[in-house]
């Protein structure tokens, strides 16, 4: 409950800030993305990829979140050349969309409604799916929906010199290999690791602003409705021809796929240049409307 009131108060100080005369507003948002992608991430890998153990039972939940990624980014790629999208509303929307808020949203409301008995199979989703999405693969559709036509052969370059990408490929051989992160560092990786979501947050609102129009832009919506709809849905169809509707696993699996957009995708999204605003927009007004369908699929799925 701290954290997240901590969260909040941090987005208030972006939507602040943003705002005051002087304010150096481009070097906050350099700094704090620097912060984010070059320390966070990083220690957030050390702290939690080693400790999956590969094994065939994980695999149930955590495709889950790969496939609602895949999907996105098959779904808005083919919207974007029907409708001639330009290449960054693309991107944004097959990054942003495709990942969801498994662990600042999800693990609070995953709590709340099962109790710690469905935390594991969040945890699940989120260090085996969304963690592990936004340090590779989104860093793959960003660099290349970023990347100018031309120079192919520097997008595995980009993506090789961006720090979570390095660390991810380190902590998934320690993984593999059993090798744990050193104890002594881990209290310090810990810290690191909850400062994610308030700096995060206030990264979005350094950037977040919101006018009428906003609200009628069809971007958006197809964004949000991808994320807090149509992923879910394709979950329930798909998982319960395999899993038992009434299992805790299967009802958690649903529910943490239909989580607002992940705060970190979006960052992402505005680091690449990706449509900030829309990226903004997609994680600061997902949480408050995913309220709305969180609580319709939890009904649906009682």
């Amino acid at each position: 409950m701290i954290g997240a009131l901590l969260a909040v108060l941090f987005l208030i100080s972006g939507l602040i800030l943003q705002r005051r005369p002087g304010f150096p507003l481009e070097k906050a948002i350099a700094l704090t993305n620097s912060y984010l992608f070059n320390l966070v991430l990083p220690a957030l890998a050390l702290l939690y990829i080693p400790k999956i153990k590969p094994g065939w039972d994980l695999l149930i939940p955590i495709s889950a979140s790969w496939l609602t990624f895949f999907l996105s980014w098959l779904v808005f790629g083919l919207l974007g050349k029907l409708f001639h999208w330009n290449r960054q509303i693309t991107g944004c929307l097959a990054v942003v969309s495709g990942l969801a808020n498994t662990s600042f949203l999800g693990f609070p409301v995953i709590e709340g409604l099962y109790g710690k008995a469905g935390l594991p199979v969040a945890l699940l989703m989120d260090q085996g799916g969304s963690f592990l999405l936004v340090s590779s693969m989104s860093i793959l559709i960003a660099t290349i929906y970023s990347h100018q036509r031309g120079n192919l052969r520097a997008i595995p370059l980009k993506i090789l010199k961006f720090p979570p990408f390095g660390f991810l490929i380190g902590t998934l051989i320690m993984s593999l290999m059993g090798w744990k992160t050193p104890e002594f560092i881990m209290p310090v990786l810990g810290l690191i690791g909850k400062t994610m979501a308030p700096v995060a947050l206030f990264a979005i609102g350094l950037r977040f602003s919101l006018k009428s129009k906003d609200l009628g832009s069809g971007y958006f919506w197809l964004g949000l409705g991808y994320r807090l709809i149509l992923a879910p849905a394709l979950i329930w169809i798909i998982y319960r021809n395999f899993m038992d509707e009434s299992d805790l696993t299967f009802k958690v699996t649903v529910m943490e796929s239909a989580m607002a957009p992940m705060i970190t995708g979006s960052i992402v999204a505005i680091k690449y240049n990706l449509e900030p605003k829309l990226a903004t927009l997609l994680a600061g007004l997902g949480i408050p409307i995913s309220v709305i369908t969180l609580f319709a699929w939890y009904l649906f799925l009682a």
